[in-house]
């Protein structure tokens, strides 16, 4: 199936537009986003690795006055080693920073700060402790993602929340290496996971962990779990089927009810005339029967089938031979 960068038609709605960023985690996003909202809670936000905007686009729809949301990827540029090269040319070979900002303006008036750079680059371009929210997406290489996740300590506030995507995930071990090493040696403090990602802080972890649980227990379409491992909480989360009531989504500048045509295109699909109509063949009426036709039917009903079916065929052999017309081709045996 062809994605928008690919055709490049418009997002018609936040689901239109490829990733992975599922319901679950919009819904764990804006509760988030809401509560720093509704507490007060100022920085900027930050997404590393961002793909095509899905993510992106609702994380700018949470954004205040003042604030700012930074996007930090390659988007085609050169990967800084081997192994990112290889990585990129796998999983992320029809990313353009075009396709990433006609989506996210589908959406926005104006475009993020944008860093077309590796991750690393970021923590010279962010100011040390001004963001409230990072969401860390990018490579799924061990050694970068421990990059990023130091980067998010450092320009991360006072009980800031840092989402970690693909933590789990069976094909990105280097992930949940990182992950779980920043739990266990590093000082992070999970909050709450989800089938794709670790939401943590660096700051205290019980008051935002028991509000979100009473929100969360208060709905009937997210299942929670609580465990205890090595002296963390870890509060588990996982939608329930296909009755998820999805969060307040940003809404698209082109909310058709399928993807929406460039103007071009319109144009060109206007300019091609209607079909002519068809018109439809005349009945031929049916030709009244009468009493030979019913004594013939009577009789066939009660002869032998044998001699039924060849009298049939018979009849069926003079029709064949009287329709005919002299001089007429036949096809081939």
């Amino acid at each position: 199936m062809a994605t928008a960068q690919e055709t490049h038609e418009y997002p018609g709605e936040l689901n239109d537009v490829p990733g992975w960023f599922w319901p679950l985690d919009q819904v764990l996003f804006s509760w988030f986003l809401e509560r720093q909202e509704r507490l007060d809670t100022r920085g900027d936000l930050l997404e590393l690795g961002a793909y095509l905007g899905k993510s992106a686009i609702l994380l700018g729809h949470r954004l205040r006055d003042g604030e700012t949301l930074t996007v930090c990827d390659l988007f085609g540029a050169e990967p800084p080693d081997a192994a990112n090269r290889a990585e990129a040319a796998k999983s992320y070979s029809s990313l353009t920073r075009q396709a990433f900002e006609r989506n996210y303006l589908s959406f926005h008036d104006t475009l993020p700060t944008i860093i077309q750079a590796p991750s690393s680059a970021v923590v010279d371009e962010v100011a040390p402790g001004s963001c409230r929210f990072v969401h860390i997406d990018a490579s799924h290489l061990y050694e970068h993602v421990e990059g990023d996740i130091g980067a998010a300590r450092e320009l991360l506030g006072p009980d800031g929340i840092v989402v970690l995507d693909d933590f789990r995930s069976e094909h990105t071990p280097g992930v949940a290496v990182a992950a779980w090493e920043a739990v266990l040696n590093r000082g992070l403090r999970p909050v709450c996971l989800s089938t794709q990602k670790l939401y943590g802080t660096w700051g205290d972890p019980e008051p935002v962990r028991e509000e979100l649980l009473a929100a969360l227990r208060g709905r009937d379409d997210i299942s929670v779990t609580v465990e205890r491992a090595a002296g963390h909480q870890l509060v588990r989360t996982r939608a329930k089927g296909k009755r998820l009531r999805p969060p307040s989504l940003p809404a698209s500048r082109h909310p058709a009810p399928g993807p929406v045509l460039g103007a071009g295109r319109a144009q060109a699909a206007a300019a091609v005339p209607a079909p002519a109509p068809q018109a439809r063949p005349v009945a031929r009426p049916a030709r009244p029967s009468t009493p030979r036709d019913r004594t013939r039917r009577l009789a066939l009903d009660l002869l032998p089938p044998l001699v039924t079916r060849a009298v049939r065929r018979y009849r069926a052999a003079r029709r064949a031979a009287a329709g005919r017309a002299p001089g007429t081709a036949q096809s081939r045996p």
